[in-house]
């Protein structure tokens, strides 16, 4: 069970994501702080795994709590909560487990959820960030979000579950740096992490990859070391 912190200065904020919250199955007791002053006495006095933190709270914010946290011996998995983006190249910077946007999604905050619970369990590294812009404003997204690429000239464009975002990066490129970190070329438009495909299809000569809810062709040049791969990773083709 996950114990967690939510901390924000507006308590309809605190209480509707402690509801969220307390919905999921993995998550244990849940306290709840209306200032960073109070978050910090909190974390001093209990036990807790994970912190949700509003960025934007008078006096301590949310980031000054994570610096806090930082320096802990075994400092709690955090999560920013906030409703714009501005913070979150420096919100990664501290190495926060996730960024959620208010308001909050049942859906997104399980993801991450999801995440505090994988870290919490491997102890694994921070999550590999991508800077991505989008209307003129730069974001950061976490690489295992990208569900498949797109090839489109000398850009590739990178889709998630929320979005897609166009980088000046070719896609031949993205293949090589990310092939380690699960993404297989499937066509040469088309470069899919194995992580998000869901099965392999090769009816009526035509054969494809469904990817978080996208069918994508596979080329007859790509065929045989995607069946390969695929097979290895317990994905079996679908007649």
């Amino acid at each position: 069970m996950i114990n967690v912190l939510v901390a924000d200065d507006e308590l309809p904020a605190v209480e509707e994501l402690a509801f969220l919250l307390g919905r999921d199955d993995r998550i244990g007791t849940i306290y709840r702080a209306s200032s960073g002053a109070e978050a910090l006495r909190t974390l001093e006095s209990a036990d807790v795994d994970a912190v949700f933190l509003d960025i934007h709270m008078p006096a301590l914010s949310g980031l000054d709590i994570a610096r806090v946290i930082a320096r802990s011996a075994r400092p709690p998995a955090v999560v920013f909560v906030t409703a714009d983006e501005d913070c979150a190249l420096e919100a990664f910077e501290l190495a926060a487990v996730d960024y959620l946007l208010k308001p909050v999604r049942a859906e997104r905050l399980a993801r991450s959820v999801g995440r505090i619970s994988e870290l919490l369990r491997d102890g694994g590294p921070a999550p590999e960030m991508i800077t991505v812009d989008l209307g003129g404003t730069t974001k950061m997204i976490r690489r295992d979000d990208v569900t498949y690429v797109q090839a489109q000239g000398d850009y590739a464009r990178l889709h998630t579950a929320d979005a897609s975002y166009l980088i000046r990066v070719p896609l031949a490129d993205l293949e090589q740096q990310w092939a380690e970190a699960g993404f297989l070329r499937i066509h040469r438009s088309y470069l899919v992490s194995l992580a998000h495909v869901g099965h392999l299809k090769l009816a009526a000569g035509r054969p494809s990859v469904a990817v978080a809810g996208a069918e994508l062709p596979i080329s007859r040049r790509h065929l045989p070391p995607v069946r390969e791969k695929l097979e290895a990773t317990r994905i079996r083709p679908q007649a």
